[in-house]
């Protein structure tokens, strides 16, 4: 019996059904897509319900009376497309996120909207996404963008969002243990601005050996996440009238932050690798950056720039506040160190464990020099600010234990397939794939209403980058596809879905009038980029060994715009 590998722990009914399918010899099209094409009508009219167990290739092969070949490829075809699910030694099953009822007529929301090589290959819903990328690693929706055909959601979406992680996969018995130490302890009665001394203590050894930041716990202090640790640096630097740069695009939070705190909002030029140092402005009191992995373009701030920007910081007396953000989850690159590392006195880092554990959690933390952290420390104390004792105490024990790292080590792993299962499907459209857990997805700006509009029909939600607020600057533009908190099995049909929206714009009326070249792209291909050192970086593709066939966008010479 074969079997095909699944990364997700499901309990699954062992026992498989005979399949009500055919195939006709004498047709003219394979029997392999025939196959194909008549398992997954079964599967979206329900005659396959989701769990069911299929037969073996060996057996299905034997019922047809066809070659083992022929079931095994469309058996890989279909576990490629996300329809079907499985486990070592377990076999074959129907996805859980096959929807039964078919898909609607597409409604009119932009170019070739009838277009696309498997238009009813997945669910359609009236779901739209809940915001583009620049609103904020989820945000509100421009009003401007088509909202679809109006239909109630005909079954399960797959959310392809940034901004989530997976919460299904954790250690229960780890997760309990360090919630019944917590419960353990009497309630605290004065808490400390700063955080527990204990956790603080075990964040310092944490930041030591996951991101080579050396201090200890005077230079700590704990707090309810990346969005509190902000305001309160935010509310110790900033009066009224300060200005505070923010990435363009980037996190819109960090803006509502400090414009809250009555500053006023710079929004500052970012490329492919970051922050471009060139464009400061000279009087900012305050700059926000993501030098691990930029939001939402997906950069890793390279070292020569990282000087350049202390450079720039000690110049004009700037503080950096350097948001970890996606920094513990790495892909085929070396880790660079954080800013902080090359500037203690000048850089605030920012970190949040509500990527690597569960935002649930509410447990952060702001790293500084003492004097300002103290600062930091009054204004909280002022403010009545606190984290919750349990929590950080529960933290604590998990960090202490080891629990936290075996699970970071663990989750390293499956958002390195999901990641791989993305660049395996959308080939040379991704970029910023090196960190985190999304990608961005280069396409026009034409094409992304469409895209979006129609990928929300077929039960997939996505975001988007939008316009930047300064016009004079070329740069990527595109989806912002997060593979966090969806499935690999999701992962795969939702990117199988992206891939045919993309075809069915660049074959449709939408090409009419585009230009083929990107601003900023002459004479560089698709699958390269260009570093700050200005030597070629060319994709690797990592991870794409021995997959399954599946229908992808990898031919480079279609994939230019």
């Amino acid at each position: 019996m074969t079997t095909f590998p699944c990364f997700r722990e499901t309990t699954l009914p062992r026992t498989s059904i005979d399949l009500p399918v055919s195939v006709d010899r004498d047709a003219s099209v394979p029997l392999t897509v025939q196959l194909g094409n008549r398992l997954r009508a079964a599967m979206r009219d329900g005659t396959l319900k989701s769990g069911e167990r299929l037969p073996s290739t060996r057996a299905l092969a034997r019922q047809l009376a066809v070659s083992r070949t022929v079931v095994t490829e469309a058996y890989q075809q279909l576990y490629a497309e996300g329809w079907l699910d499985g486990r070592h030694g377990s076999g074959t099953y129907v996805a859980d996120v096959v929807v039964h009822t078919p898909s609607p007529p597409l409604a009119s929301a932009g170019p070739a909207a009838s277009a696309g090589p498997a238009a009813s290959a997945g669910p359609a819903v009236s779901t739209w996404p809940s915001g583009a990328a620049g609103a904020a690693r989820s945000g509100a929706v421009p009003p401007d963008f088509p909202a679809g055909n109006g239909a109630a959601p005909a079954g399960p979406v797959i959310d392809l969002r940034p901004g989530r992680p997976w919460v299904n996969d954790y250690d229960r018995a780890a997760w309990r243990r360090a919630w019944r130490a917590a419960a353990d302890l009497p309630p605290g009665d004065d808490p400390d601005p700063y955080g527990l001394p204990r956790l603080r203590e075990a964040l310092a050894e944490h930041l030591r050996k996951t991101r080579a930041v050396a201090v200890g716990p005077e230079n700590i202090m704990v707090t309810r996440g990346t969005g509190n640790g902000l305001d309160l640096v935010a509310a110790t630097l900033l009066r009224p009238g300060d200005r505070a740069g923010v990435e363009d695009p980037g996190y819109r939070v960090a803006g509502n932050v400090f414009a809250a705190r009555g500053a006023e909002i710079v929004p500052c030029p970012v490329d492919r690798d970051g922050v471009v140092v060139e464009e400061l402005p000279g009087d900012l009191r305050v700059l926000y950056t993501t030098p691990a992995h930029q939001y939402p373009l997906g950069g890793r701030l390279p070292i020569p720039r990282r000087e350049r920007l202390l450079a720039w910081a000690r110049r004009t007396g700037a503080i950096v506040v350097e948001d970890d953000y996606d920094a513990e989850f790495r892909y085929d690159v070396a880790p660079l160190p954080a800013l902080h590392c090359l500037d203690p006195g000048r850089v605030v880092l920012l970190g949040t464990l509500s990527k690597s554990l569960a935002p649930d959690v509410g447990v952060g933390w702001l790293v500084a020099a003492p004097d300002l952290l103290a600062a930091v420390a009054r204004t909280r104390h002022d403010l009545a600010d606190r984290t919750g004792g349990p929590a950080q105490q529960a933290v604590a024990v998990l960090l202490e234990r080891g629990d936290l790292d075996r699970h970071l080590r663990r989750m390293r792993l499956e958002y390195a397939r999901r990641r791989a299962a993305v660049v395996d499907v959308l080939g040379p459209l991704v970029s910023g794939d090196t960190a985190g857990l999304h990608v961005m997805i280069e396409v026009p700006p034409a094409a992304v209403p469409f895209v979006v509009a129609r990928a929300a029909e077929r039960g997939v939600l996505v975001d988007w980058t939008e316009s930047p607020r300064r016009s004079d600057r070329p740069r990527g533009h595109g989806l912002v596809l997060g593979y966090g908190s969806a499935s690999l099995t999701e992962v795969r049909r939702g990117t199988t879905v992206i891939a045919e929206l993309v075809a069915a714009w660049r074959d449709g009326e939408g090409r009419k009038g585009e230009t083929r070249e990107e601003p900023g792209r002459t004479g560089e291909t698709r699958g390269e980029r260009t570093g700050e050192d200005g030597r070629r970086r060319e994709k690797t593709g990592a991870g794409r060994k021995g997959r399954p066939a599946v229908t992808r966008l990898a031919d480079k010479s279609r994939m230019t715009f």
